[in-house]
């Protein structure tokens, strides 16, 4: 992805990792993007924000996506799933010029239209 005369260009996994998420929660049938426990400790520990669901490998050429979904009841999964691949591929590689060798879907929970509208926050309580 560099041309030595110009120098070198580098995407950040960060970047990639957003670009990702978006296309992701504008997937219709996904309510929302799963932190996990990981990513919350992480949140604590080290004080940096991580991308809530998403976990990337970027190299010069290629990228490599995690995503950790929680999908609308009722949604079809395995269709659901095969849109979010292609949105969040077709997504990255337009906006970066990367080739997204793989994009990996875990569903890890199903909730009702109206929960999913009204999920909670980074940080708050779920229950009471």
């Amino acid at each position: 992805m560099a041309n030595e005369q110009d120098g070198q260009v580098r995407i950040a996994d960060d970047v990639v990792a957003v670009i990702a998420g978006i296309a992701a929660t504008e997937t219709d049938g996904i309510a929302g993007m799963s932190g996990g426990v990981t990513e919350g400790f992480t949140r604590r520990v080290t004080g940096k924000n991580v991308t809530r669901g998403v976990s990337v490998e970027v190299g010069e050429l290629e990228a490599a996506i995690d995503l950790r979904v929680i999908v609308q009841y009722g949604a079809k999964i395995h269709e659901v799933s095969r849109q979010l691949q292609h949105n969040v591929k077709q997504a990255v590689e337009s906006m970066t010029g990367l080739n997204v060798i793989e994009v990996n879907v875990k569903v890890e929970g199903v909730v009702l239209a109206e929960e999913g509208k009204h999920a909670p926050e980074e940080g708050e309580q779920r229950v009471k």
